[in-house]
């Protein structure tokens, strides 16, 4: 029984990912079960498109997943890259298919800092001629 372990980043957000290759189907996120810890159909679908992608049925795993730092949404493509991960060190085979897919590259984009003397990153103040 092999478990790989790997991470996936988004945001601010921090995905650490426990794949046991020979599993019950149990799948939690923070020590609380997954349908608890996403609530929206939506992010439960990209956070198991891996698995989707693939049409492999997730059963087969065991999956403990620990998340921290940034919102919902970047937790679950944090949580989504930590397991396209883990499933292509499973096969190297997955690897084309979740490429094509756009889930093996690491999405870098992050907030920009606000800047002085505006009121956010690049919005300024209002600009008055008279």
């Amino acid at each position: 029984m092999s478990q790989i372990v790997k991470v996936g980043r988004r945001k601010n957000a921090i995905a650490r990912v426990f794949l046991n290759e020979a599993g019950t189907g149990k799948l939690e996120v923070n020590k609380r079960a997954f349908d608890n810890y996403f609530p929206t159909e939506l992010l439960r679908l990209k956070v198991l498109e891996p698995f989707n992608v693939l049409e492999i049925n997730p059963s087969q795993y065991d999956i403990a997943i620990n998340v921290n730092g940034g919102g919902i949404t970047g937790q679950a493509e944090a949580v989504r890259l930590g397991l396209t991960r883990a499933l292509i060190e499973t096969n190297e085979e997955y690897r084309s298919p979740l490429k094509k897919e756009g889930l093996v590259t690491r999405d870098a984009r992050i907030v920009e800092r606000k800047k002085y003397g505006k009121r956010k990153a690049r919005k300024s103040k209002q600009f008055s001629k008279r």
